[in-house]
């Protein structure tokens, strides 16, 4: 599943950086934390890969 905005994208990524252990797990805040928990390596591959070029800055929070 692709990542829904850039903020997203780059909360995955942060969160694979440190599931690689390529940063440190207490330097994670906000989304990014929470993704690192819930999220398997492959699904933030998943996020962290989506192209950002035509995504929105921020998630709609329209249903």
């Amino acid at each position: 599943m692709p990542a829904k905005s850039q903020a997203q994208q780059k909360a995955a990524g942060a969160a694979l950086s440190a599931k690689r252990g390529q940063t440190k797990k207490s330097e994670l805040k906000g989304a990014s934390k929470g993704m690192y928990e819930s999220m398997s390596e492959k699904q933030l591959e998943e996020f962290a890969e989506t192209d950002r070029k035509n995504l929105p800055k921020k998630k709609s929070t329209k249903h």
